[in-house]
């Protein structure tokens, strides 16, 4: 048990551990004082048909939902959060009542994080040649409602807020080797986005978390279209490929902002590196990259829900997406952090089938989310 009375997935005082963060501090000369850090993103799929009916099913603490969403993050105990798939609005008021719910659970987080994404975000302009205006399609990140689907940061430690970068408006034509379509491939989308379609579908974020001993750990999080509900044109496809490339040129020193030297990528990129749709070499290269490592975090439940027709380790998946008319279960979801941190432990929670030690028991995933949460266990 923890000084909060709860398990998590693995014990985070064990002595093994323990045994690994010393060897690790003698390997990378990282400070004795350190604490280890747990870091998760998750899929939470807390997005709702209107403003507000998310703020409502909150303050009611009726819904199952969201019940078992906060019973997987009181489990897990992160220390720092991604949330994917939650409803922004301005103020923080959703964001601030399922912070008090995760208190009421014992699990505090006194700081708080969001911008408002480009999901729902209006353009004016007809992208997908149906005739209308202002529909889901026509927004810079696919959206009912501006904020639909956003993302936001819950942390136990001090938020750098002043020092956060938000990239969320950069043009998808301007990032260098884009592959925004060509006007014969989509001439709707070539001649009325180029000059003011986004390339974040939700957002690219910067966020400086603040360390005990003064330094900044960065938070470099995104959430990505998916690359899919297309035409002939992939332009889905290729918007995907390249919000996940734009974390591999910023690495590279080929964008305008300059990269952090200690950083953990998080977020949705709605893209597995050996199955599904998508150009999966995006994803390959950010995983190689010498910047960066994979910690590959794994789960006994996804190994149990393998789909024989995948190529890729299925313990190593993180979303349950349907296996008939869908393209099964998929690594999807990352925690990546920079070469240079010491990872003492990973994992996804995503429980077999009636194992002894779910708690809360494995069927509370599926009512959570399809999206499983995925940690990493970090010494800054």
């Amino acid at each position: 048990m923890n000084d909060r009375g709860k398990a998590p997935p693995q014990p985070r005082g064990s002595g093994s551990r323990w045994f690994v963060a010393s060897l690790i501090f003698w390997l990378t000369a990282c400070p004795v004082h350190a604490d280890p850090l747990r870091i998760a993103t998750f899929n939470v799929a807390m997005s709702r048909a209107g403003p507000g009916l998310l703020l409502r099913d909150i303050l009611s603490r009726k819904n199952p939902q969201i019940r078992a969403v906060v019973a997987i993050i009181a489990h897990v105990d992160p220390d720092i959060l991604l949330l994917t798939g939650f409803d922004y609005d301005f103020g923080g008021a959703a964001l601030g009542a399922f912070s008090d719910v995760l208190g009421a659970a014992d699990a505090d987080y006194p700081y708080h994080f969001a911008l408002r994404p480009n999901t729902g975000r209006a353009t004016g302009l007809d992208l997908d040649g149906d005739g209308r205006l202002g529909t889901p399609n026509d927004a810079q990140g696919y959206g009912a409602f501006a904020g639909q689907g956003g993302m936001a940061i819950l942390s136990r430690l001090p938020i750098d807020v002043a020092n956060a970068q938000d990239y969320s408006a950069g043009l998808w034509a301007d990032l260098p080797g884009a592959l925004f379509p060509l006007k014969d491939e989509a001439p709707l989308a070539a001649q009325n986005g180029r000059d003011f379609q986004r390339l974040s579908t939700t957002g690219h974020w910067a966020v400086p978390v603040l360390l005990p001993d003064g330094t900044a750990l960065h938070l470099l999080a995104f959430h990505a279209s998916p690359p899919v509900f297309d035409g002939p044109e992939d332009r889905n496809g290729r918007r995907n490929h390249d919000e996940t490339r734009f974390w591999t040129l910023l690495l590279d020193g080929a964008l305008e902002h300059p990269p952090p030297d200690r950083f953990v990528i998080l977020g949705d990129a709605n893209l597995d590196p050996s199955d599904g749709d998508g150009l999966p070499d995006a994803i390959a290269a950010l995983l190689s990259h010498a910047a960066v490592q994979d910690p590959q975090p794994r789960s006994n439940g996804g190994r149990a829900a393998a789909n024989p027709d995948h190529s890729g380790d299925p313990a190593l998946d993180t979303v349950d997406w349907p296996d008939q008319d869908g393209p099964g279960n998929l690594r999807v979801d990352y925690v990546l952090p920079s070469a240079r941190l010491g990872v003492l432990d990973a994992g996804v929670f995503w429980p077999a089938p009636d194992s002894p030690d779910a708690d809360p028991p494995g069927n509370d995933t599926a009512v959570a989310s399809r999206h499983r949460l995925v940690w990493v266990d970090i010494v800054p």
